[in-house]
């Protein structure tokens, strides 16, 4: 004898081995198809019956169950509740054989639209609009299911439809995977094993690799496009307000930077006092003035925390339109915050109170280290007839930034730390910095080295320095909160920002805070305001500066930017990383290259700043040298096949000593 039982909402067959009782308490020892035996109560059983078997029954009821007329058996139910046996009758006729009941069972059990299940065997007929509604969505889904292969067939085939074209950054970073058109792309990318990017370009959707990992930046960080809003400008009224009753200061200012920079934060001036010595002046460009907290520039501002750095451009943090007001432009007379302190001839700085200001300053020059780097060094600074400019200025900063230079590592040295040298690192180290250049057409990259440790760039990092570490001091003194830049200790964590003042181990300064970048950091305008507040003020600042002590938005700002910077940073490298794999590619593949062993296999290329790793060099000594051989690379996965080619021994020369901090202190 055989059962006809439901098990999981299925309908299933299986050979009596035994039973037990009778009436409603009976129950069965089965073996079902599976193999497996189960015990059946009798409230579990649909149908007894003896032939045929279970197997062929099953098979055979499946096959007629498909040819049932679901709309005609639905016309034929009763509206009241009825057993799947008695049904059967008025579609097969009183002569329904085992095969009939059982595939009108099935029918039954796997038509939920037109037939409610209401227990065993019993079903009732679903209403008029009910049914009605579950066919229409029925026939919704087929369609759907219908467009769906229709779309992953187009994508297979290289070709992107229409309809998909707008969604192809959606698609890509932020899918809704529950959409036919992620389903359809899902599908394709199954399919044919592609990367999901690779895809897309294949469909001619995505230019390059390059657009893939910066529209994922965009998408996370820029969710509402890179640009500013048309109206997003300077009131003539709000400028005049700005800088109205602003002093001039007499002085002859300059500044520092690479030629590519356009958001001038910093200048510099040197001015002739008594006794032989020098008033220094250190001019911070004034957002701070305009942007109130709150304001529509600082909600902007807040929420980019920063501008972005990355090769070939950058997505800055104000409006260029803005920029264009406080940029210590060559030429300009420009709305600064002086810091101004004395120091001597020789170029040591005196033990004077430091001063500052909120005043106009007339910006005389822009100095470019593309063109004056190499040719600024010890003999040309002390020749009169380099015909340098600002030769007389340079060389008095000089002297001050191997004074200043001198102290840091006085106390560095106090902190168990070791003695950093100024200047140029050995030349036999890895550069740690590079330009790129990027043709227009973004065919062509050329990666140099960029020389850290310079004279105009170590001038502009002390300076910078000094600033810092003389602001947050007097901001921590007078008890004003603001965002200071800690190191101490080891571990991740161990530089930070952070409300309170604090030590910076790294620097050998007991306060460093962020405030000469207001243009490009917010972590800066911010202290500039609380700066604005001190000058203004002086002792009674803390009742009017924008932040209060212990103001919780500030703890949640100072966190946000961390995570933000952490990010672009992020994003940099991983663009920087994508250049140094095309410029790989343009000199040809393979390519024999050396590189450097760092740890754990992990080496560095030494004319560009990639880093591969070189599973065979991992038991030799820091900075071996290797010549390797990439054979391959992965502009999607930032990857590169190397090989092993030969080892050449090398001494441990060391990574260059600049800190990291001193880049980000600088006009960077």
């Amino acid at each position: 004898m055989h059962l006809l039982y439901e098990e999981g909402g299925d309908i299933r067959a299986a050979t009596v081995l035994s039973s037990s009782g009778s009436g409603d308490t009976q129950s069965w020892q089965v073996s079902a198809l599976s193999g497996k035996h189960l015990k059946i109560k009798a409230k579990e059983v649909w149908l007894e019956f003896e032939k045929p078997d279970a197997q062929t029954l099953i098979s055979n009821a499946n096959q007629l169950a498909q040819t049932i007329d679901l709309q005609l058996l639905w016309d034929c139910a009763p509206d009241e509740e009825f057993l799947f046996s008695t049904i059967a009758k008025e579609y097969f006729g009183d002569a329904v054989s085992t095969e009939q009941l059982v595939a009108l069972a099935i029918a039954l059990q796997g038509a939920p639209v037109y037939f409610r299940r209401k227990g065993r065997g019993k079903f009732m007929r679903a209403p008029l609009e009910q049914l009605q509604a579950g066919l229409a969505a029925i026939e919704r889904k087929r369609k759907e299911l219908e467009q769906q292969a229709l779309w992953q067939s187009d994508l297979v085939a290289g070709q992107m439809p229409e309809a998909l074209r707008p969604q192809v950054n959606t698609l890509l970073f932020s899918p809704d995977k529950n959409s036919l058109a992620y389903k359809a792309f899902s599908g394709a990318c199954d399919q044919t094993g592609e990367h999901p990017a690779q895809l897309m370009m294949r469909c001619g959707a995505l230019d390059s690799p390059l657009t893939y990992h910066h529209g994922q930046f965009l998408r996370q960080h820029f969710p509402g496009g890179v640009g500013f809003s048309a109206d997003f400008s300077i009131a003539p009224d709000a400028w005049k307000t700005c800088i109205e009753g602003l002093p001039t200061a007499q002085v002859r200012a300059f500044s520092i930077d690479d030629a590519s920079t356009t958001e001038i934060d910093d200048a510099l001036s040197l001015t002739p006092i008594e006794h032989g010595h020098y008033r220094l002046g250190i001019h911070i460009a004034a957002p701070g003035l305009l942007i109130q907290k709150d304001d529509p520039f600082d909600q902007v501002a807040r929420q980019r925390m920063s501008t972005a750095y990355f090769p070939g451009n950058k997505i800055t943090m104000l409006p260029e339109s803005f920029i264009h007001y406080f940029s210590l432009d060559q030429g300009k007379v420009c709305p600064a915050v002086s810091l101004y302190v004395e120091i001597s001839a020789q170029g040591e700085l005196l033990d004077q109170l430091p001063e500052t200001k909120i005043e106009l300053v007339p910006i005389e020059a822009n100095l470019r280290l593309d063109d004056l780097e190499e040719s600024v060094n010890e003999e040309s600074l002390m020749d009169p007839a380099a015909g340098l400019p600002y030769q007389k200025e340079l060389s008095i900063l000089w002297n001050l930034t191997k004074f200043l230079h001198s102290k840091r590592q006085e106390q560095r040295e106090k902190n168990g730390l070791r003695v950093e040298q100024l200047g140029i690192s050995d030349t036999n180290a890895l550069a740690r910095d590079f330009n790129f250049h990027i043709s227009a057409d973004q065919s062509v990259v050329e990666i140099e080295p960029r020389l850290r440790g310079s004279i105009l760039d170590s001038i502009v990092a002390e300076c910078m320095i000094l600033c810092n570490r003389i602001w947050g001091q007097q901001l921590a003194e007078h008890g004003l909160p603001a965002l200071f830049r800690t190191q101490k200790g080891w571990g991740p964590q161990r530089t930070r920002m952070q409300t309170t003042p604090g030590p910076h181990e790294g620097l050998g300064l007991d306060f460093y805070a962020w405030c000469t970048s207001p243009l490009r950091r917010y972590s800066d305008l911010l202290n500039q305001w609380q700066l604005i507040a001190l000058v203004r003020n002086g002792v009674t600042a803390k009742m009017v500066a924008p932040f209060s002590p212990k103001d919780v938005t500030l703890m949640g700002i100072a966190a946000d930017f961390e995570n933000v910077y952490q990010h672009y940073g992020e994003h940099q490298d991983r663009i920087e990383k994508y250049w140094c794999l095309r410029w790989l590619s343009q000199q040809g593949l393979p390519k024999l290259i050396h590189a450097r062993h760092l740890k754990e296999g992990m080496s560095r290329l030494e004319p560009i700043p990639l880093h591969l790793p070189i599973p065979e060099l991992a038991n030799q000594a820091r900075m071996a040298r290797a010549k390797i051989e990439v054979m391959d690379i992965d502009l999607l996965q930032l990857t590169a096949a190397a090989r092993l080619v030969e080892i050449e021994s090398l001494p441990d020369l060391g990574e260059p000593a600049a800190s990291n901090e001193i880049a980000m202190g600088s006009s960077e």
